[in-house]
């Protein structure tokens, strides 16, 4: 298991803040939310916000404001867990997060389970850990994180969170107060698919829940799910299920367990 010393997530310091331990200490990971200097191969070396560094025992550690202020999410622990002494990540070298939000969101989980003395505080910990540690695997194997990366990724995850609003490319261009044109170029080379499959898909995909979970009429379902038109429901419905949504339900119930 291992064992949490202390953990803070959005943590803000003054310009003058400076952390300095020649020797370092435990194990420390640090998600910077802004640009902030660190000591890297020798040398101060400034990096952009959503970076996160992953200091091992004993190692020098050494990072400073850059600005007026600086916030940041960090961890100091001890472990013997292969997941994350065997991780292979570039200790005490900053690199970009693909998911900010997402470990930001782990982070103030980790600190309430932290922080209470609850039944399963270990085991919770843990899994929040291994899941934290996961998206830090996912972030050093991909490339070109932008900050515009993170406008899309926001824009792509309230696509997800509300496949139900009016999308249109304009008004999703508008989100990102970019050209319609440019944002459809950007978003299918950044996620493989283009923004409006990804409404659809997203649509369709809580269809079907709603086909197999609810008692809601078709026309209901449809609205819900951002249609105002039944018959364009069905036939995009149709498209990437085989099934019309009538047939859909019976389709599902009759599928062996």
């Amino acid at each position: 298991m291992t064992h949490i010393h202390y953990v803070e997530c959005n943590t803000t310091h003054s310009g003058h803040f400076v952390i300095d331990v020649p020797v370092g200490f435990h194990w420390l990971l640090v998600i910077t939310k802004t640009p902030a200097q660190f000591w890297v191969n020798g040398a101060l070396k400034e990096y952009p916000a959503h970076s996160a560094v992953l200091y091992r025992p004993l190692q020098k550690v050494y990072y400073q404001t850059c600005g007026d202020s600086f916030i940041n999410d960090w961890i100091r622990f001890e472990s013997e867990e292969a997941y994350i002494t065997e991780l292979p990540l570039p200790f005490g070298i900053p690199f970009s997060l693909n998911d900010p939000e997402y470990c930001s969101k782990l982070f103030e989980l980790l600190v309430t389970e932290h922080n209470f003395n609850r039944d399963y505080k270990k085991s919770s910990i843990d899994y929040l850990l291994r899941t934290l540690f996961n998206k830090l695997l996912e972030s050093i194997s991909q490339e070109d994180i932008t900050p515009q990366y993170y406008n899309l990724l926001r824009l792509r995850t309230s696509i997800q969170n509300n496949p139900g609003d009016y999308w249109t490319i304009a008004k999703m261009a508008d989100y990102l107060q970019i050209s319609p044109g440019y944002l459809q170029s950007i978003y299918k080379k950044t996620f493989g698919v283009s923004c409006m499959d990804d409404v659809i898909n997203s649509r369709i995909r809580i269809a079907k829940e709603y086909l197999i979970h609810n008692t809601q009429s078709i026309a209901e379902i449809a609205s819900r799910c951002g249609y105002q038109n039944v018959e364009h429901f069905c036939r995009q419905f149709k498209k990437i299920t085989g099934y019309p949504p009538r047939k859909f339900h019976k389709h599902v119930a009759n599928q062996p367990d």
